[in-house]
């Protein structure tokens, strides 16, 4: 009777689909018989298809036994190659996924799904999720999500239901890690990739670039809470500040961005992991300030006997000025500040300098690591458009945290 009715409207294309409503839970010679009978009536071509939708309308099995049913199917229609096999999961067993990969591996052509899985009783598979699984081994679904908010915000508008934050690929946490062992693997495998193989994807933890689907894997793959480890910290500062922390230094910040996330019973964005760095080690200037310094080459130019440094130093809302020989500016500066009437024991550990961007006129880090008597390690940032007075503030940034330690005695 259909094709028959569709026989007499002209200027039309009819598509045919038959659909075995109970197909899995039917014998599958008997599900056979019943197809071929209709494909027998409808007598498709190669150029004029007949759609067969086989579905899992209520799933009752693990994958790979309707993946073998879809392969009984395959091999049992007449004129196989006048049909398109499409594939109908539904996820009573939170297999819908699964159920369709196997099942486009055991000779589907086609699969029927929705957005995010929306569907009567569980729902009905995830195209989105199908899609992109085949995409990510580099089969081409035909269905294009390289917009994947705007995809989300839609279907959110219209369907008046939320997509779950960890849904694969449209999640609003899919490339978000807050793992410190994860981070710090994105971080390395992110650098790696810019250093020596830009074209392709191998980014631990993330099986696909974010840029992919439209989003931003600066703003989206390192969330920090108190899970986080040293190089997530450590990467937020870098993509989005330009400081590139001392490896020796990742550690004592996390540590510190962890506590107050943990404190706070919150996650932190980077502009307050930034803040929360800063505060606590960028030119810290109390109770110590150099407000002045002045260097001169204590000989010749073609010997090497140093510098003097010349400072005006403000210590506990005292000034004091101050001398000293150094075999450089640092050294010098360390030097007459060891002048005051205050005791400073340490010694250094370490320097690395940068700067924060490429721009001529940019301001240059540095950072200095001392150590006290008792073996403990503090740790200053200097900044300063000159990069010496940023090694000065770095010290004294140093030197300030220590001296919070009961270490400023006169």
């Amino acid at each position: 009777m259909i094709r028959r009715y569709a026989s007499k409207i002209e200027g039309t294309e009819f598509r045919f689909e038959y659909s075995p409503e109970s197909f899995t839970g039917t014998e599958m010679d008997y599900a056979a018989e019943v197809c071929n009978a209709v494909i027998d009536i409808w007598k498709p071509t190669p150029e004029n298809k007949v759609i067969i939708n086989l579905p899992a309308t209520v799933a009752m099995s693990m994958p790979h036994v309707y993946a073998s049913q879809i392969e009984y199917m395959c091999e049992h229609l007449h004129s196989r190659e006048c049909l398109e096999i499409s594939l109908h999961p539904h996820n009573d067993r939170g297999t819908a996924v699964a159920d369709a990969e196997l099942g486009i591996l055991a000779g589907g052509d086609r699969v029927e799904g929705t957005l995010f899985g929306n569907g009567e009783r569980t729902g009905n598979v995830d195209i989105v999720t199908v899609a992109m699984n085949m995409y990510t081994h580099g089969v081409d679904p035909g269905l294009d999500f390289s917009n994947m908010p705007e995809v989300v915000e839609t279907y959110e508008k219209f369907t008046d239901l939320k997509v779950h934050p960890r849904q694969p690929y449209g999640g609003q946490l899919v490339f978000a890690a807050f793992s410190g062992s994860h981070q710090d693997a994105i971080a390395k495998g992110m650098k790696y990739r810019i250093d020596n193989d830009p074209g392709r994807w191998t980014v631990p933890y993330l099986p696909l670039d974010p840029n992919d689907v439209g989003r931003e894997y600066e703003a989206d793959v390192i969330r920090i809470n108190s899970q986080s480890g040293k190089g997530g910290v450590a990467y937020i500062l870098e993509q989005n500040f330009g400081y590139l922390i001392p490896p020796a230094m990742r550690e004592e910040i996390g540590y510190m961005v962890k506590g107050i996330s943990d404190r706070q019973h919150k996650e932190l964005s980077p502009v307050e992991v930034y803040k929360s760095f800063a505060k606590e080690y960028i030119n810290v200037f109390d109770p110590i300030d150099i407000t002045d310094a002045l260097f001169e080459k204590a000989s010749d130019y073609k010997s090497n006997d140093g510098m003097i440094a010349k400072i005006k130093v403000r210590i506990k809302d005292r000034e004091y000025e101050f001398e000293a020989l150094g075999n450089g500016r640092l050294d010098a500066i360390s030097n007459a500040l060891k002048m005051s009437p205050y005791t400073f024991n340490y010694k250094f550990i370490t320097y690395s300098e940068h700067a924060l961007s490429a721009d001529s006129h940019s301001k240059a880090a540095a950072y200095i690591c001392i150590e006290d008597q008792e073996g403990s390690q503090f740790w200053g940032v200097g900044t300063h458009e000159d990069i010496i007075l940023a090694s000065v503030n770095a010290l004294v940034s140093a030197l300030n945290r220590m001296n919070r330690t009961d270490h400023f005695v006169k």
